[in-house]
């Protein structure tokens, strides 16, 4: 890590940033929100006013459990079950972004969830690849720059992974960059699914997997394994499989060394994992360790409404706390953007004539 002094918020924001693991129902403003209800005839809010429904997300979210974190999202969901809100959320989700210095995103979401009032899944995809294309003309209008896909997730409680996965490589070409199963992990496993990684693999389209949060490496090993798992959602938990000596050596286990040597991103979202209890506290986040030893570490926001996160409150978090300087940001974006689900020639020019310079810049 750099010895620098921690940079402030305010040169972060400038950072060009990288995002590999965003919810898009875990991302939205609270008045749209409360818009939606009401356009919607939705009537379950436990609030109606702006500030106080966005303390609710954070305060609901804190509650150290993965399964309580995921309820709140009941609320979301249940504003977005029509074209028009799809649309609005997912261009609003990428001004929000383009705003925060992002410049690549990939925005995954779950299409079965957002068929309630008879909207085929095809068109739940329609809908939020015209919200992504207007939320880029917009930025783009407004003089900016950001390259936004989407990542389609199959719930990994239901039984619906292998047509989700169908849909995504149906709609590889018009903007969907791959495909995700989350949702509760203990219990369901991912070798659930093997039906349908199997299909991906096939039709060589890339999938991550969320594995190592609420369930430890028996996740991330079915995930590797057996599933074939390109990146791995969160995988915070790989630190299971390392040991450190008291006089300091580090000692990585066959799982852990596997994930190292392979460059297997990991998809780490700091505030998220104290939130779901993953971890202890923001400072005892095994990140940094993870950082040290030159794992494929990424750092991402995972639901920016419920944790009341951006990238830079991240990177200014980790700054703050562990003294990351430009440097290591810098190593942890173009992490991120190797890792990205966009061919190479995309991704070469990203680091080279977007974050490189970028980065250049604030030094």
């Amino acid at each position: 890590m750099s010895d620098v002094t921690p940079l402030d918020a305010a040169t972060l924001l400038r950072a060009p940033k990288v995002l590999l693991h965003d919810h898009l129902d875990g991302g939205l403003r609270p008045a749209t929100v409360v818009e939606l209800a009401d356009a919607t005839g939705y009537d379950a809010l436990p609030t109606t006013d702006v500030e106080a429904l966005g303390t609710w997300f954070r305060d609901a979210a804190d509650s150290g459990s993965l399964v309580s974190y995921l309820e709140t999202f009941a609320h979301t969901c249940g504003v977005m079950q029509t074209e028009e809100a799809l649309v609005r959320v997912a261009a609003e989700a990428v001004e929000d972004l383009a705003a925060d210095g992002v410049v690549y995103a990939e925005l995954r979401y779950a299409p079965e969830l957002f068929v309630e009032r008879g909207l085929s899944l095809d068109a739940v995809v329609e809908a939020v690849q015209t919200g992504i294309d207007e939320g880029t003309q917009r930025v783009a209008a407004a003089g900016g720059a950001i390259t936004a896909r989407a990542l389609l997730c199959a719930m990994r409680q239901h039984a619906r992974a292998l047509e989700i996965a169908e849909l995504a490589v149906r709609h590889r070409d018009a903007g969907v960059a791959g495909f995700d199963i989350a949702g509760p992990e203990d219990g369901f496993p991912p070798t659930r699914n093997l039906d349908a990684f199997e299909y991906l693999r096939q039709n060589n389209a890339h999938f991550t997997i969320h594995a190592g949060e609420a369930f430890g490496l028996p996740s991330i090993w079915e995930a590797i394994q057996y599933c074939g798992a390109e990146r791995l959602g969160h995988g915070v938990r790989i630190i299971e499989d390392i040991k450190t000596d008291s006089d300091g050596t580090v000692h990585l286990g066959r799982l852990a060394s596997y994930v190292r040597d392979r460059r297997i991103p990991l998809e780490i979202c700091p505030t998220s994992n104290v939130q779901t209890g993953t971890v202890a506290s923001f400072a005892e986040h095994p990140i940094a360790q993870l950082a040290r030893l030159h794992f494929r570490v990424t750092v991402n926001t995972d639901n920016r409404l419920m944790s009341g996160c951006t990238m830079t409150s991240e990177f200014t978090a980790l700054a703050t706390t562990f003294g990351f300087g430009l440097d290591d940001l810098r190593w942890f974006t173009i992490n991120a953007m190797k890792s990205a689900f966009l061919d190479f020639d995309a991704r070469l020019s990203l680091i080279n004539d977007v974050i490189k310079p970028g980065y250049a810049a604030l030094a």
